[in-house]
């Protein structure tokens, strides 16, 4: 896998991927775009949403939405990495069990998001769920 952040000017950076995609980083705190530390809290929940909804799907769970809600705590000195990252899982369907949520979310965090398993040597990663049922 490959990527390049290419210098805009000022404090901009555009990001592309091996695929070609590409992202506007802001160094600014996110002024413009997002910032690269921002960018990390919405990789995780991206890529943790992912196993989330799979693995729901999987067990023929009727998902109708899924968000998850990511606060990210930084320590106080510099560099300012991140100490606590909490992600809120919200999963909206029909008849959701809550047992199969609580096992996705968990195989998640524990075995399957890539960016949750990296980040965990040194970022303390907690998360909780809640489900709407639609009637």
């Amino acid at each position: 896998m490959k990527a390049q952040v290419k210098w805009l000017g000022e404090e901009l950076f555009l990001g592309t991927s091996a695929s070609g995609h590409t992202m506007v980083l802001d160094a600014n705190g996110g002024n413009l775009a997002p910032s690269p530390l921002e960018n990390v809290l919405i990789s995780l929940g991206g890529c943790s949403s992912v196993d989330v909804v799979s693995i729901l799907q999987k067990t023929r769970q009727q998902v109708d939405e899924c968000y998850v809600e990511i606060t990210g705590t930084r320590v106080d000195s510099v560099p300012k990495l991140f100490k606590d990252i909490h992600l809120h899982f919200v999963v909206t369907g029909k008849d959701i069990a809550e047992k199969h949520v609580e096992r996705a979310v968990s195989l998640s965090a524990d075995k399957y998001c890539s960016v949750a398993l990296m980040l965990a040597e040194k970022v303390n990663i907690t998360h909780d769920f809640e489900i709407r049922n639609k009637d």
